[in-house]
């Protein structure tokens, strides 16, 4: 059958959440809380108090200020402990701070404490009760609820450091099954990759946390900001939940910090967001990471169409929700997906760099090819710098999804019966129709413009990733000599110690997609984290701070992980 939208590339067969809309918006951002893509509110309660959790400081010595900052303190790029005490904010002395309290501070706190650092050694500073609570909120609203896969590798486990048992082995013990092993042995070439459910990765990173005594650790609040101390070591600077201190600022004085925020909120492209502030319309435009369940609720209940942007992971699950629903409960859903790149074939610069693709999509089974985490790859990005560093970059990055049969059968039936319409171009502006739909101006590969309307948009575009669009950053870029790496993000050494910020023995860290663009790739991703934990691990070792986790501790350790030994 005919596409009623001309311009369109030819189909071939075959082959973030509430609140959001009262946040400000400033340069096509959409503002979000400093360390958490998610409202400080938890969507649930937090797991049974295993402890209580650490006690609002007592106020140290005699503190003559209101406990709030200064003028003096942020114009000031290194504080002496008179300055903090004469603002009157209490201070408590820790030896390692993480900031975030997300995944990538599970997984660093994770290896120092089978590493043997005690309790009463770290602190981690977070406005969310769960590490895996940020994470889970974004895999909902992006269609990836608990009983659905994630895009990760089976012996990819943020709650074992030795990836042993694998999520394909417990599923197949828990489940009396052989179809995950046995998916695992014929992957990838006669079984699409294994994955595991999110519901189990979730439910493994609470049992490691009570392992750990996570919540011993855990400080709620927001970090305002990290500034260098006279003397070596750095102030953490944390304002606690209302009526939870005497002051509005506490400060932590350590020696080592680790920054573990991940991306700092969402962006929108720019006639998206135009849009929506232009018309204070949230409702119809939306982020694939904001709570939208009211499109699917919508096209439950009459005919609709839905325009999809972009082509990666989250626009797969987008649209395979779409055609799901469309399957389940006999809807009349017309899906229009618009491609700024349309993907018709296998593409990369040569043969070793060279990645399938069809109908739009570019299919990888993971994020990066498996050797970043541990092969040739690795090896190689280690040793460039600069612009070669940024060319190895963009010679295996790109969006990509992988390729799984379900939904590739799902958009071939969909070409056939013309529900599914596949577009490549740029949408050059978006407005409300006479009927109430959105109206997008889009200008097509082959240079026709046309004007396609669709009750929803869906921008799957992904994250911002700006890190001067957190504070937390910026205020470090601004006054510890943080810069930027070959790609624009943090610049950080092979230990993934921050460059810039060392000052006397203390040493700033940081993990996660802030630092994309370093001596290591696959940095937001399970692996990644874990591999930065790692390496930070070691370095710390290497100052005395922890035990080097060698071949006996490694075992005897893996054995109490095994029996769920509390360390």
């Amino acid at each position: 059958m005919s596409s009623p939208y001309s311009g369109q590339t030819p189909n071939h067969a075959g082959g973030v959440g509430p609140g959001y809309a009262a946040a400000q918006h400033v340069g096509g951002q959409h503002g979000l809380p400093p360390t958490s893509v998610i409202p400080t509110a938890p969507a649930y309660p937090a797991p049974g108090p295993q402890t209580a959790p650490p006690a609002v400081p007592q106020q140290h010595g005699h503190l003559t200020g209101a406990g709030d900052l200064t003028p003096e303190l942020l114009n000031t790029s290194v504080w002496s402990d008179q300055m903090v005490a004469a603002a009157g904010i209490p201070i408590v002395d820790i030896p390692f701070v993480t900031i975030g309290g997300g995944i990538g501070s599970f997984v660093t706190v994770d290896y120092l404490r089978i590493a043997g650092v005690p309790t009463q050694n770290i602190r981690i500073l977070s406005n969310i009760d769960k590490p895996w609570q940020t994470y889970e909120y974004l895999t909902r609203v992006s269609q990836i609820p608990r009983s659905e896969r994630i895009r990760s590798d089976s012996a990819s486990r943020p709650d074992n450091i030795w990836g042993f048992p694998s999520y394909a082995m417990e599923e197949t013990i828990k489940d009396k099954s052989l179809k995950a092993a046995w998916q695992v042995l014929v992957e990838p070439m006669f079984a699409d990759f294994y994955t595991p459910r999110a519901g189990m990765v979730f439910e493994n990173l609470e049992r490691e946390a009570k392992r750990i005594r996570w919540w011993e650790m855990l400080v709620k609040g927001q970090v305002r900001m990290v500034r260098r101390r006279h003397g070596g070591g750095y102030f953490t600077i944390l304002t606690p939940p209302d009526g939870a201190s005497q002051t509005k600022r506490i400060a932590y004085r350590s020696q080592y910090v680790h920054v573990g925020i991940g991306y700092p909120g969402l962006k929108f492209l720019p006639e998206l967001q135009e849009f929506r502030t232009r018309h204070q319309d949230f409702h119809h435009v939306v982020n694939a990471y904001e709570d939208h369940e009211h499109v699917y609720t919508f096209l439950k209940s009459r005919p609709g169409t839905v325009l999809i942007r972009g082509g990666g992971i989250v626009a797969s699950r987008v649209l395979q929700r779409l055609m799901d629903d469309r399957e389940k409960f006999g809807l009349q859903t017309q899906i229009v997906h618009l491609f700024r790149t349309y993907v018709s074939g296998p593409h990369g610069k040569n043969a070793w760099l060279r990645r399938p693709g069809s109908n739009g999509f570019a299919y990888q089974g993971f994020n990066y090819p498996k050797s970043v985490w541990g092969g040739q790859l690795k090896a190689k990005i280690r040793k460039l710098e600069g612009a070669e560093r940024a060319q190895a970059y963009k010679d295996m990055g790109g969006t990509n999804t992988p390729w799984r049969r379900r939904w590739q059968a799902q958009m071939n039936a969909g070409r056939e019966a013309n529900w599914y319409h596949t577009l490549e171009g740029t949408a050059e502006d978006v407005t409300i129709g006479a009927d109430g739909r959105t109206v997008s101006r889009v200008k097509f590969a082959n240079g026709q413009v046309n004007e396609i309307a669709a009750d929803f948009i869906i921008d799957c575009t992904g994250l911002e990733a700006d890190v001067r669009e957190h504070r937390l950053l910026a205020d470090l870029m601004d006054h510890s000599n943080v810069g930027r790496n070959p790609l624009g993000r943090l610049d950080v050494e092979r230990t993934f110690e921050l460059k810039g910020t060392a000052n006397g023995e203390g040493r700033v860290y940081a993990s996660g997609s802030p630092t994309l663009g370093g001596y290591f790739p696959g940095v937001d991703t399970f692996l990644g984290l874990q591999v930065a934990a790692q390496e930070i691990a070691d370095d710390l070792a290497r100052r005395g701070f922890a035990k080097r986790i060698g071949p006996g501790r490694s075992i005897s350790q893996w054995l109490k992980w095994a029996r769920n030994q509390q360390i």
